[in-house]
């Protein structure tokens, strides 16, 4: 079964930090990039970083200096390092994995930053 599951979120305070964590199953072959989505209370997804297979990374203007993003290509996982996270970083916080025949979406994590 086609699986991504994510974990890492959670409640901070402003200037806090947290790492979020995507693992793929094994059965998600053939992944090409990884990368991190964020739902806004709004109701916008919007694109937080990205990383592809030769491990070169792009991000969202917003979180650059902030936010790191790496990947683990023997457990098919990525992470997203968050630091001096601020109140408007709040949301949930989904995984997209691209593969040459598909996408796959975690269902997502809660990030609540707040004092």
């Amino acid at each position: 079964q086609v699986q991504l599951v994510e974990s890492g979120g959670g409640v901070v305070q402003p200037g806090g930090s947290l790492r979020l964590s995507c693992a793929a199953s094994a059965s998600i072959s053939r992944i090409i990039d990884m990368a991190w989505y964020r739902q806004t209370p709004a109701n916008q997804r919007e694109p937080v970083a990205h990383i592809t297979s030769g491990g070169f990374t792009s991000y969202a203007d917003s979180v650059k200096g902030r936010f790191t993003i790496s990947r683990d290509y023997a457990k098919n996982t990525a992470y997203l390092q968050m630091n001096s996270l601020m109140p408007e970083d709040t949301a949930i916080y989904l995984c997209k994995v691209i593969t040459p025949q598909t996408d796959y979406w975690g269902q997502g994590t809660q990030v609540t930053v707040s004092s």
